[in-house]
Order: C-alpha cells, then sequence, then structure tokens
C-alpha cells in the first residue's frame, strides 16, 4: 500500500522517496536547501520603517549646556529626517553638526553624522525600539555608537559611546522638549 502523501508526489521519483518524504525523512535536507537558497538571495529579516523614528522629531534644548544648545530634528518627509545641532559656551557657537536619517543603497536605515571640522560618517540601525533607537559603526574612531530613547513626553536621552584610545567612554546628552521658536533664540 502506498502512503497517503504520495499521491500527491510525482510518480517520476526515484524508487522509495516519496516514503521517505511521507515519512519526513527528507525534511532536514530540504530545510537546509531552503536555507541556503534565502542566504544566497540575500534574503533578511525586515529593516525597520523609518515612520518608527518620527518621534525624534522637534526640537531638543540640552540640559547641561548653555541657552541655545539645541539639536532640531525636521518630520519625515522625502524618505529623510534632517536635524542640527549646536552648541553653545559663553554666548558663540564652538560646535555644530548636520545630521540625516535615512536609507542607504542596500535598503538600510542609516544615521549620516557631519560634525564641524570632521568628515562624515555614516551609522546603521542596530536596533530600533518603540521610542528607542541604536546606530552603530565599529569601524569609526569615536563615537562607534549613537543612541537616543524618548523619556516620556518631553524628555531625551542621547549617548554616544565606544572605544577611544583603548578605553570604554560614553557620553550623555540629557534633553527636554522645547517650542522651536523658543529653541533656535540664544
Amino acid at each position: 500500500m502506498r502512503p497517503a502523501a504520495a499521491f500527491f508526489l510525482p510518480s517520476s521519483l526515484p524508487s522509495g522517496t516519496a516514503a521517505r518524504i511521507a515519512a519526513g525523512r527528507l525534511r532536514a535536507p530540504i530545510l537546509v536547501a531552503l536555507a541556503a537558497v534565502l542566504t544566497a538571495t540575500g534574503a533578511r529579516a525586515a529593516e525597520p520603517s523609518l515612520d518608527q523614528l518620527t518621534w525624534l522629531a522637534g526640537c531638543w534644548a540640552s540640559e547641561n549646556a548653555e541657552a541655545g544648545s539645541v539639536e532640531h530634528w525636521l518630520p519625515l518627509a522625502g524618505g529623510t529626517m534632517l536635524g542640527v545641532s549646536r552648541t553653545v559656551r559663553n554666548g558663540r557657537t564652538v560646535e555644530h553638526e548636520f545630521m540625516q536619517i535615512r536609507r542607504d543603497a542596500e535598503g538600510r536605515v542609516v544615521y549620516i553624522a557631519l560634525p564641524s571640522r570632521q568628515t562624515e560618517a555614516s551609522f546603521t540601525a542596530v536596533s530600533v525600539g518603540d521610542r528607542s533607537v541604536t546606530f552603530e559603526n565599529p569601524a569609526h574612531d569615536f563615537p562607534q555608537r549613537i543612541l537616543y530613547k524618548a523619556v516620556g513626553e518631553d524628555r531625551l536621552a542621547a549617548r554616544i559611546e565606544g572605544q577611544r584610545n583603548g578605553a570604554t567612554r560614553g557620553i550623555d546628552f540629557p534633553m527636554r522638549r522645547v517650542s522651536c521658536d523658543t529653541a533656535l533664540r540664544p
């Protein structure tokens, strides 16, 4: 008597193959072959959506710096969130940075930073939570990681971290949401 599963299999299979398939003996090799095909075709977990980062949009004032020290993120439009930051000390702008969050050519969500007096660097999103995100670039000098986490409705915990001169280092940037009109005036 033929196994029930054999009725749905082509009669051109080698002798005994239909019975082995019906018994589940070929399941592991088939799964291994399927995994190889998916890997070869570049299948991977779904990339996060840029919409998951819209909570970052707005004006954020540094809680530990002089008035006028802000980070401002424009809302998502055209597949890009644009950001700018400014650090003020003794009434003068001493640092600034232009930022982008968008997809790169491979479809990954990336954070592109262009700090004052430095070259552009790109960091890939490695973790996107409900209201948090971590970007990484292990090849960058410092930082190798950039983290943002919403704290309640009006606070933002930003952090950069990584290795510098052989030592692990981290710098926190606590911020609070402010009116953009207020944030742009020193």
